[in-house]
């Protein structure tokens, strides 16, 4: 029996919101799912997973991603239990993984998509920086998709019961790469390409401490702080904040863009947020053309000023 498989990442013990957004992808689609993960507590999240069969829980793989270990788990997965779909969040560990599994299994890929039609395997995506969207029929046996987090909701339907926890031992392969640390980077507390809401600074904010400015922001917000290219190169943020065309791509609901000058390799990055505001003290700034709204003014002013107003509002 055909299956379609996701491939899930955990957070805290949860299920990230991305994978949230695959797993209410393929649970609307017409077979039956299963659901992966390769995280030590994986068996815990069963509960939280009514109304999918079977919960695929890898062991032995450790808590660190390692590329040939899990691309060779996978692997074994699809060709043992009928999987003939594979869908995950665009993060960057299925960037990594999912091209791995794909030649091993000669299925067909495609990333980043906006758009799943899972009954008639055909995806969108946009290309060219954004600039148009392409629809892509893939007819292999096997067929993977990475979703745009934001894109997909994450309502999963009701179902009765809680998933089968089937054990899978990771693959006994020779390793020729290994990840031997992840460390966390300084990029707020909030994840960027799962965030509702992100404050983003540019050259506008002249110095590294005063983010510090939008970090107040974006608690009031809950909000993730990004930054542009600009703002990076000088220091002012690390690139793991950096959101563009060599950054990070992002769709939030809510865009705030302070400081930042609206260059298209920056705009390439957040061009899919529901709603942008720029504040700028430049009329003539280009982000105005691409904001829903805009303030002109000194952003060391307008910002506490906001911050202040949403206080109000959200208390």
């Amino acid at each position: 029996m055909s299956r379609t498989l996701v491939f899930v990442e955990t957070q805290d013990g949860k299920i990230k919101k991305a994978s949230r957004e695959a797993l209410a992808l393929a649970l609307s689609g017409p077979v039956p799912v299963a659901v992966v993960t390769f995280a030590e507590d994986g068996a815990d999240l069963a509960a939280g997973l009514s109304g999918v069969p079977t919960l695929f829980h890898v062991t032995g793989a450790g808590d660190i991603y390692q590329p040939d270990i899990h691309a060779a788990t996978l692997e074994n997965l699809i060709r043992e239990n009928g999987i003939k779909t594979v869908v995950a969040a665009h993060s960057a560990r299925s960037r990594d993984l999912f091209p791995r599994v794909a030649a091993r299994v000669k299925a067909g890929l495609v990333t980043d998509c906006v758009a799943v039609n899972l009954e008639e395997m055909c995806a969108v995506k946009p290309v060219y920086s954004g600039k148009l969207l392409a629809r892509i029929k893939v007819n292999a046996g096997v067929n993977l998709f990475t979703l745009r987090p934001n894109v997909f909701p994450a309502e999963i339907p009701e179902g009765k019961g809680i998933p089968e926890v089937v054990a899978v031992s990771a693959a006994d392969v020779p390793a020729r790469c290994r990840v031997v640390e992840v460390a966390a980077g300084a990029a707020g507390r909030v994840d960027l390409t799962e965030a509702a809401v992100i404050v983003s600074g540019g050259r506008g904010i002249k110095n590294k401490e005063n983010f510090a400015l939008l970090q107040e922001l974006a608690d009031v917000l809950n909000a993730g702080v990004g930054a542009s290219r600009a703002a990076v190169d000088a220091e002012f943020a690390e690139y793991n904040m950096q959101v563009g065309q060599t950054g990070k791509v992002v769709n939030p609901k809510l865009y705030v863009a302070c400081g930042i000058s609206g260059a298209i390799q920056h705009f390439v990055g957040m061009k899919t947020s529901k709603v942008i505001v720029a504040i700028n003290k430049d009329p003539e700034a280009p982000i105005f053309k691409k904001a829903d709204y805009g303030i002109v003014g000194d952003l060391f002013e307008i910002v506490p000023l906001l911050k202040a107003e949403l206080e109000k509002a959200l208390n």
